[in-house]
C-alpha cells in the first residue's frame, strides 16, 4: 500500500506541533484527519493541505471522553479511509508546585494527555491489525524525566512512555509499529504561554533555554514532524517500542 492509500489521523492538530506534523504528513503522501477540540480551528491546516493537493478533514472530538474518540475514528474511516497512522500529540498544560496543584488541574492534565492516548490508540488498533500494519506515534516529552511545577504534566508524559513500550509488545504480531518522541523546548504556543506565566519575555526564555541546549538553538515543530515522518514510514518497521528526545542534545 503507498501512502496515498494510507490514512493518518494527528490529534491536536490546529496549532503548533500538531499542525506541523499534519502538513508533514500530507507532504508524505498520507491522507491526514486533523483532530482537534474545536473543529473549525483545525481549518487552517486541512485548507493548507488541500490547496497543496491532499487530502484532509477536519474533526472535532474530545480525546479523553470514550464515545467522542470511538466517534471520531469511526468518522474518519468512513469519510477518508481504514485509519493506519496516529499521532497523539493533544495536550494541554496545568503547571503549578504540587503544594497549590489542584486536583481538577491534575486530572485534566492526565485525562488528556495520557487517557487520550489509550483511547485514540483503542479505537485505531482494530483498523491497524485488520490492515496487517499500523503505526502509532505518541508525544512525550523532556518533562518525562522531571520538571519542577509539572508533576502532573511529567506524570502523564512518563506513562505515554510505558503506554508506548507496552502497546508495542502487543501490538508488534500485527504489523504495528508504537513509538514515541519526546520534544525538549520548542517554539510554541504552549512554551510562550510558560513564558508568560514565569514573567519573562518570550524571547528571553528562548535565549536562555538556547544557551543550555547544545546545539544553541531552540526547536521547531518541523524538528518533530520530522522525527515523526521517520516514525511513519514503511523504513522504520523494525523500530518499536522506542523513545526520541528531540532536543538538540543528549537526554533520556
Amino acid at each position: 500500500m503507498s501512502n496515498e492509500q494510507r490514512v493518518a489521523i494527528v490529534t491536536g492538530a490546529a496549532r503548533g506541533i500538531g499542525a506541523a506534523v499534519a502538513r508533514q504528513l500530507a507532504e508524505d503522501g498520507f491522507a491526514v484527519a486533523a483532530i482537534d477540540l474545536d473543529e473549525t480551528s483545525c481549518a487552517g491546516v486541512v485548507n493548507e493541505i488541500e490547496a497543496n493537493g491532499g487530502r484532509a478533514l477536519a474533526v472535532g472530538a474530545d480525546v479523553s471522553d470514550e464515545v467522542s474518540a470511538e466517534k471520531a475514528v469511526t468518522r474518519i474511516a468512513e469519510t477518508l479511509g481504514t485509519p493506519v497512522v496516529l499521532v497523539n500529540n493533544a495536550g494541554i498544560t496545568r503547571d503549578n508546585m504540587l503544594y497549590k496543584m489542584s486536583v481538577t488541574d491534575w486530572d485534566a492534565v492526565i485525562s488528556v494527555h495520557l487517557r487520550g492516548s489509550f483511547l485514540m490508540s483503542r479505537a485505531v488498533q482494530g483498523y491497524m491489525s485488520t490492515s496487517a500494519w499500523g503505526r502509532i506515534i505518541n508525544l512525550s516529552s523532556v518533562s518525562a524525566l522531571g520538571n519542577r511545577g509539572q508533576a502532573n504534566y511529567s506524570a502523564a508524559k512518563a506513562g505515554i512512555q510505558g503506554l508506548t513500550k507496552t502497546l508495542a509488545i502487543e501490538l508488534g504480531r500485527f504489523g504495528v509499529t508504537v513509538n514515541a518522541v519526546a520534544p525538549g523546548f520548542i517554539e510554541t504556543e504552549m512554551t510562550a504561554a510558560t513564558a508568560e506565566r514565569i514573567g519573562m519575555s518570550f524571547e528571553d526564555l528562548k535565549a536562555a533555554a538556547a544557551k543550555e541546549i547544545p546545539v544553541q538553538r531552540v526547536g521547531q515543530p518541523a524538528d518533530i514532524a520530522n522525527t515523526v515522518s521517520f516514525f511513519a514510514r514503511d523504513e522504520s518497521s523494525f523500530v518499536s517500542g522506542q523513545v526520541i528526545y528531540v532536543a538538540g542534545g543528549p537526554t533520556g
